[in-house]
């Protein structure tokens, strides 16, 4: 269930965008002055916060930008103010969205679902690392090869998540061995060649037609540039 911070210090519409974000399914908590969202905000956790603009002891935009700093979390800004240039200065602040007040119920309510969706799938790309036809999700730890799952030790991950996010870059077996085993490698080639040969039958089973590692002689394993 997504979890919604409401601030809004008139309480009747604080109430109104509660009981109806509620009924939608959504959990809902209710703030009304500023000075207390900035550390709402960084204490809980939250899917998206709906936030007026006049709010007593801090502003919302003062709010918006303070916040900004430590999070990306969705921002709908509902005001009565209507201005063009209100609107702006607010989306360059940082709201992902904006009301004027008054609004419709059904409206706020298809605005947080769309904001939620969108930021879902902004947030599910930037942890998507691909090559070829190799999807890595580092947020889920999972691997793909041509959208059928991959089933890999840590370790082998590990490997493959150094290779991917460093498409190009040579690592030794030192390099591999240092960053996967979190230990001083001492020239024992057996773990990494091992984990490796392993990792690559398992890619090969998965798509016999591509070669995702490559072995750079005398230096150490790459992405394969082929």
């Amino acid at each position: 269930m997504n979890s919604i911070l409401i601030i809004e210090d008139h309480e009747d519409v604080n109430l109104m965008l509660a009981e109806a974000l509620s009924d939608a399914g959504y959990e809902v908590k209710s703030l009304y002055n500023g000075a207390e969202g900035v550390e709402e905000i960084r204490e809980g956790t939250y899917d998206l916060v709906i936030l007026d603009i006049m709010l007593p002891f801090k502003n919302g935009d003062e709010l918006l930008k303070e916040l900004r700093e430590f999070s990306n979390v969705p921002v709908i800004v509902i005001s009565a103010k209507g201005l063009i240039g209100t609107k702006i200065e607010l989306l360059k602040l940082g709201a992902d969205d904006y009301m004027t007040k008054p609004f419709d119920l059904g409206e706020v309510a298809a605005r947080v679902e769309s904001n939620l969706r969108r930021f879902a799938i902004q947030h599910k790309e930037q942890h998507n690392i691909r090559y070829k036809d190799l999807l890595l999700n580092d947020s889920t730890q999972s691997v793909t090869v041509n959208q059928a799952s991959l089933e890999l030790t840590a370790k082998e991950y590990r490997i493959l998540e150094l290779l991917m996010k460093h498409d190009g870059k040579v690592f030794t077996k030192s390099n591999l061995y240092e960053s996967v085993w979190q230990d001083e490698y001492v020239g024992d080639d057996n773990a990494v060649k091992t984990h490796i040969s392993n990792l690559r039958n398992k890619l090969r089973q998965a798509n016999p037609q591509e070669d995702y590692i490559e072995t750079v002689w005398g230096l150490g394993y790459r992405l394969s540039s082929k």
